[in-house]
């Protein structure tokens, strides 16, 4: 397959999706929905070849746990696409209406990207998240997922496209590429294609966004944080923690690093419960040398397996070693308060999902304004970074960039807009020349 060839056919439909009518996308979301369950075995059993696949060549746990696509992933699909049905059409709607003069009328109307390319990681449910957003969206998808999950993507592209062909969409609305080399054959279609959304670690989104022409919307590496303040309640801090670490350890969302305030009469309590609570849950933990003091410490049951738990896993780490695991891994860092927490998140985060734990409201309302990201939350967990949670049913990914859509993206972020312009007969030249004037009224 020649990917430019496919893209430019593409491009020719593109306005035919955009134009098809809201009832026609949403029946076409419904005919995907039904041949999912209908053909779930078949799903399963591709999916299978590529978990097979996966143990032969000893993929990484974290890798092989975003790959399986299981009853119950199919049922969170499918929810998420009766839930995009119910959303209100992101297209067409009027965002300005104003009287440039009498009979000249401007309005702005939301519209459709058009060709949209994504590549993702090997997650079979993003592939379906990704697809239905775009259709949903008036959006035509060009798709490449990750090697591993080369059977399932086939199986789930297969299905998504003949039953939106069944609904009335137009042939060459959606494609598929596998080939690692067509990647680059996609970078190159600038004028073809009119966004690229990659989706996985840092140095690959990088890559892209080095090697094409084509505006780029994206995150790279999910380095989220949690800051302890002295004012949190504990069991809520902990509990948060164990969550945003562990509800999906290989998400982007989960946490990768604590800053905990330094304050000893509260240290003096949280070090224990928290250590605790890691060992219960083989976290290991990788902290500062001033963090790790504090566990031997105030901790010494913990670091010798004393308690109930089993001993922690835990060294000392320089900070510039902190990063994103994927893993049951979490670094830990002490910082004075609130401001040294925003200036460590704001210059060693990825702009991500940061959250607070607190409960005085003058510190919570300064982290949510100074820090720079995407998500910035108070008392609760960063795994709540997601479209579906956000009720935008499913995304296309979650953009850390601050130009078009930031955070999840749903249907809003898949959007653009056009200006008509109605008149009868009126000519620039009579107000340049002051026989016309504008009196800018809006309707």
């Amino acid at each position: 397959m020649i990917v430019r060839d496919e893209v430019r056919k593409m491009k020719t439909v593109a306005p035919l999706v955009a134009a098809m009518s809201n009832e026609a996308r949403c029946k076409a979301l419904e005919k995907i929905a039904e041949k999912l369950a209908e053909k779930k075995d078949e799903i399963f059993a591709e999916n299978k070849k590529d978990l097979d696949a996966a143990a032969e060549n000893n993929v990484a746990a974290p890798i092989v746990k975003r790959l399986k696509f299981d009853e119950g992933k199919l049922r969170d699909v499918i929810a998420g696409i009766h839930q995009l049905i119910t959303l209100e059409d992101p297209i067409g709607k009027v965002t300005l209406d104003r009287e440039l003069d009498e009979g000249l009328r401007l309005t702005r109307i939301t519209c459709p990207i058009g060709v949209i390319g994504v590549i993702f990681e090997a997650r079979p449910d993003a592939l379906v998240q990704i697809s239905t957003l775009c259709i949903r969206s008036g959006n035509c998808p060009v798709l490449k997922g990750g090697k591993e999950t080369t059977f399932t993507n086939r199986i789930l592209f297969g299905i998504i496209y003949d039953a939106v062909l069944e609904a009335g969409f137009p042939e060459g609305c959606m494609l598929a590429v596998e080939q690692h080399n067509e990647i680059d054959e996609l970078l190159t279609c600038d004028g073809l294609v009119d966004l690229l959304i990659p989706r996985g670690s840092n140095a690959f989104v990088r890559y892209i966004m080095d090697n094409t022409h084509i505006p780029v919307m994206g995150h790279a590496d999910g380095v989220c944080h949690i800051y302890v303040d002295k004012n949190a309640d504990m069991d809520k801090a902990v509990n948060i923690i164990l969550d945003a670490k562990m509800q999906y350890t290989a998400a982007c969302n989960a946490v990768e690093t604590l800053l905990i305030q330094r304050d000893d009469a509260f240290l003096e309590k949280f070090i224990p419960k928290l250590t605790q609570a890691l060992a219960e849950n083989k976290i290991k933990l990788r902290g500062t040398k001033e963090f790790t003091d504090l566990i031997d410490r105030y901790a010494s049951d913990v670091k010798d397996g004393a308690a109930d738990g089993g001993a922690l896993d835990y060294e000392s780490v320089d900070e510039s070693d902190f990063r994103e695991y994927l893993a049951l891994i979490v670094s830990a860092k002490l910082v004075d308060g609130v401001d040294e927490a925003i200036d460590h998140i704001n210059l060693h985060g990825s702009h991500h999902t940061d959250s607070i734990i607190t409960e005085d409201s003058t510190v919570a309302d300064r982290f949510v304004q100074l820090v720079d990201s995407a998500g910035v939350y108070v008392n609760c967990s960063t795994r709540f970074a997601d479209g579906f949670r956000y009720g935008f049913g499913a995304e296309v990914g979650i953009s850390t960039s601050k130009i078009h859509a930031r955070g999840p993206v749903g249907l809003e972020g898949l959007v653009t807009y056009k200006y008509k312009l109605v008149g009868h007969g009126q000519i620039v030249g009579d107000y340049a020349s002051g026989k016309s004037h504008f009196n800018f009224k809006d309707l």
